[in-house]
């Protein structure tokens, strides 16, 4: 693999299940789903060691369905689970169009479709240059796919967490709303979590803050802009201690 001019080793990258379809829809859009995959192919091809952290917010919200009662939260949770593994297993199979090589590690066991999500083998498809995807966020109710990137983050020892978004980094206000709102450059987690300024919930931003993983919040729908993160221009809002 050849060596990598960003000032980043590895990176685990956190992609919305909304990132899959037009705004305001729902399912995999091939259009998306192809701007994705060119994306994060383009950003791998430069030697970093990439692995992608997926929502499912376009095929389920668990919490979502919970929220009426009927299904239990533990039960409407693993069902948007298996949201993140269709999304992933699309990007995967985009991927592979583009002639990278990819593996799906799930945190629940469905080996029919993934490889179970061990750390070791992780690790070990990221030092032969594959892009891993990750499936079934932490495998437990309760959690979001935010925390998953997160905690993975920590255990494969990557160097920052890339929230791709729909804004072009954290603002003091909703800046759909607030036509005054400013984007900061750089936050620190305690300033993000005393302003509730919605970066990733807070056992998220927690657990980066406790093992210094710093987290940059861009615009993902921007094409190039993966690329421009990895290469260390100063896009988004960087939150770190």
């Amino acid at each position: 693999m050849p060596k990598t001019k960003s000032r980043f080793r590895r990176i685990v990258l956190k992609i919305s299940g909304e990132s899959f379809c037009k705004p305001g829809s729902f399912g995999i859009d091939p259009d998306e789903l192809g701007f994705i995959s060119e994306e994060v192919a383009a950003a791998s091809r430069s030697g970093i060691e990439l692995a992608v952290v997926v929502g499912g917010g376009n095929i389920i919200r668990g919490a979502a369905l919970a929220e009426n009662g009927r299904i239990d939260q533990p039960t409407a949770d693993s069902m948007g689970m298996l949201g993140t593994v269709i999304n992933g297993l699309a990007l995967k199979e985009a991927l592979t169009e583009l002639g990278r090589e990819a593996r799906v590690l799930s945190a629940i066991h469905l080996a029919a479709v993934a490889e179970t999500y061990i750390r070791a083998r992780a690790l070990r498809h990221l030092d032969k240059g594959r892009v891993v995807i990750l499936v079934a966020g932490t495998g437990n109710p309760f959690f979001t796919t935010d925390t998953a990137a997160a905690l993975r983050a920590i255990e494969l020892k990557a160097d920052i967490v890339l929230k791709a978004t729909k804004v072009d980094g954290v603002y003091t206000a909703d800046p759909r709303k607030d036509p005054k709102a400013t984007r900061y450059d750089t936050l620190t987690f305690a300033e993000a979590v005393e302003k509730k300024l919605g970066v990733m919930d807070l056992t998220a931003l927690t657990m980066c803050m406790e093992h210094n993983v710093p987290v940059c919040v861009f615009d993902f729908r921007t094409r190039g802009n993966i690329q421009r993160v990895v290469d260390g221009e100063s896009i988004g809002t960087i939150v770190k201690n």
